[in-house]
């Protein structure tokens, strides 16, 4: 079952604020949790999860931090749920044996019917939209003063 946690909408907004502010230069957790107030102790997980999933890149050494691995036009926030999903220890409710003949039979198939939906859709929205987002929103961007434009 898709539950909003705390833990998914950091993984969204992580992998969206280092879209939207990376120049090229990789963006370090210490940055992220800055500007996004994400407390570490998430951050460290949710990044880690996404750099084993293939949606982030870590790169080592003292100007180290983290980049995308592919594209923002090609990282879903679908994919992204699927990798927190895999985080979290809670069980699926509609799994659960117990319960009415109406449940069973009514309720449950429709509530798989609309996470389907749901997910469909998050698999149609990629990261590249919600950056298209946040500049019509006119959000800053620190990706402008991380350009290297050295040979």
């Amino acid at each position: 079952m898709i539950r909003l946690s705390k833990k998914l909408l950091f993984a969204i907004e992580t992998v969206l604020d280092i879209a939207y502010n990376a120049g090229s230069a990789p963006v370090q957790s210490a940055e992220i949790t800055a500007r996004q107030g994400i407390p570490k102790r998430y951050l460290e997980q949710v990044l880690q999860a996404l750099v084993r999933a293939g949606v982030l890149s870590g790169v080592r050494g003292p100007r180290g931090g983290y980049r995308l691995a592919k594209e923002r036009r090609r990282i879903t926030i679908g994919e992204i749920v699927r990798v927190v999903r895999g985080l979290e220890q809670a069980s699926d409710p509609i799994e659960d044996p117990a319960g009415s003949i109406l449940g069973h039979e009514v309720v449950r198939p429709l509530w798989a019917e609309l996470q389907e939906e749901l997910m469909q859709r998050l698999d149609r929205t990629t990261i590249e939209e919600l950056c298209l987002r946040a500049h019509a929103a006119n959000i800053p961007s620190e990706a402008h003063t991380k350009l290297d434009f050295s040979i």
